[in-house]
Order: structure tokens, then sequence, then C-alpha cells
């Protein structure tokens, strides 16, 4: 208990703050009631030029995650952006309706789901008085991965984008996009090669514009936009891998060598054949083993159109 005694006394915590620059509240004239401050956001008048995106970014909040593959539920932390457009006779939105609405459906639960997010940005839309509304979120999704051989399981993980814009006279338009890695072999290695053959991680980017008549309730296009990435790399990456797996996982990459140009445009094949899907843009990027720059190539396709963008 000595070291007690050698303890200095301390000024109280309110003098504490003096000391280092606090003051007494000053004299106030202006109105603390909500009804007779000044609202500048909603003044109406005209200011030159009407505003496509006017709203909030990296908002952090946690969400419910459902999917096809295991976990079949879990939750996560998405970043949001909510927006809309205004007219050039506003001043500018009202920034807390976007988190107002946020807290309303996370006290429900807030699910990342379209059917969900469609109505939230058509309440949102109606809640800023406008004439659209657009919401996006990134996430983190989980899924579970078994060793090709030994079938132990571990997670995997993706990183999903989810956008829905509301418009009153056009109605909704969805987008969703995945980020995902997967293992690449070199063509041109394994061809000039008397053994082996340099390979390295990926890292594929899937973007979707999907059809109005688009049946999100019964498809998991997560699911599905990570087998068009993974089934058309040279191999799967693997959370857990034993002896008999690793094995098979370097032979089967061996047997499917592929240039990023190859991986593009194979995912884009499947892209193509996904009836839902309307639009799409793909890319890959791999980190090289035996250089120091990253390889890349990507493709946009409208498959109304028929051309390439």
């Amino acid at each position: 208990m000595d070291h007690i005694k050698t303890l200095r006394k301390l000024p109280p915590k309110a003098e504490r703050h003096q000391i280092f620059g606090s003051v007494a509240p000053g004299p106030k004239s202006k109105p603390t009631d909500k009804e007779s401050m000044s609202d500048l956001q909603n003044v109406q008048k005209d200011f030159l030029f009407p505003l496509d995106v006017v709203g909030i970014s990296n908002v952090k909040h946690p969400i419910i995650v459902k999917s096809t593959l295991k976990p079949l539920e879990q939750t996560s932390v998405a970043r949001f952006t909510f927006s809309s457009s205004i007219l050039k006779t506003s001043k500018g939105t009202n920034m807390s309706r976007f988190t107002e609405q946020l807290h309303i459906y996370q006290e429900k639960g807030l699910i990342a789901d379209f059917g969900v997010l469609k109505q939230f940005t058509k309440e949102l839309a109606e809640r800023l008085k406008q004439e659209d509304a657009t919401v996006e979120l990134t996430f983190p999704w989980f899924y579970e991965r078994k060793g090709p051989q030994m079938g132990i399981a571990g997670l995997n993980h993706a990183d999903v984008t989810m956008k829905v814009t509301y418009d009153v006279k056009k109605g909704f338009q969805l987008e969703g996009k995945l980020s995902v890695f997967i293992t690449t072999l070199c063509p041109c290695s394994k061809e000039i090669s008397e053994y082996s053959a340099h390979n390295q991680r990926g890292e594929v980017v899937l973007t979707a514009g999907f059809r109005d008549d688009f049946d999100h309730d019964s498809i998991d296009w997560k699911v599905m936009l990570l087998e068009a990435a993974e089934s058309n790399a040279s191999s799967r990456l693997h959370p857990v891998l034993k002896r008999p797996d690793e094995k098979m996982v370097t032979e089967t990459a061996y047997e499917n060598p592929r240039f990023v140009e190859d991986v593009v445009r194979l995912v884009a094949a499947d892209l193509y054949e996904m009836p839902f899907v309307r639009h799409f843009k793909v890319s890959c990027r791999n980190e090289e083993s035996i250089h120091m720059h990253d390889a890349i190539a990507s493709l946009s396709y409208n498959k109304e159109e028929d051309i390439y963008e």
C-alpha cells in the first residue's frame, strides 16, 4: 500500500478541463425547439443546377445475410451509401432521414435481400419527398468450402455489393457485384517449361445488372456469380488443405491453365447464359508471381443490345 501514499492530489475534473481550455457556456439567443429553427436545407429558390447525387456514404451498419450455402444465415457489417437527386430549386437534402430510415429497418432485422431493399429504397424516396432514391451496400459474405479430397470444411469469403435504384417513373433497377479470389496457372509458362509452371492468386470481379422480371426470392444470385468465377479458374481457393487436397488442387490448376484474358471470357460466357442478367462487366487481376506487376483484363457486355459497350 506504500505506493498509494506517493500519489499526488489532482484538481477536480472541472478545473482540469479549464486548464486545457474549456470555458463556461456563453449567452444564447437562438431558438432551441425544432419548429422555431431555420431550415436552410429546405430553402426553395433557383440554385443554378440540379444535382444527380446527394446523400451520405461510408455508413457502417449490421445486416443479416441469407444464403443457400452454409452458413444459411449469418450476420455481417455493411458499408452503406444512400442518395437521391434533387432539383435546382432545392438547396439540399435531409441527411438525417437516411439514417433514420436505416434504424427503423434495423429494429426489425435488416436483411440484405433485394426484396427488402426495394421496399427500403421506395420508402426512402417518399421520406425524402424526392422522385428517386438509391441504396448501395457492400459487405463480406462467408461460405463453407470443403477440401476437395479430405472434405474438411472451413469458411471462405467474397465481397458482395448490392445496389437498388428506385424512380417513380422508371421503377426499380437492381445490380449485384461480387469480388472473389481464385488460382490461375500460366498457360505460357506450362507450354515453354520442361516441368512445372508458375501460378498466382487472381481476383475476379463480376458486376451484373438484373432484368425487371428477376425472381430474387428464388434465385441465389451470389452463389451463381461465385460459381461463374470459381468454375472458370485454374483452381478454387480453400481455407483448409491437407496433403491429399493440396495434391489435387495443384494438379487441377496444372490441367486448367488460364490467362487473365481466358478467365474474363469464360466467366462472361456463364453470365451471358444466365437469363436473369441484362448486362454485365467482368474483370480479373492476377498478382503475378514472377513479375513485380499485375496482369489485368476486363470486358463489358449488354445482352439487350448484343454488342460490346
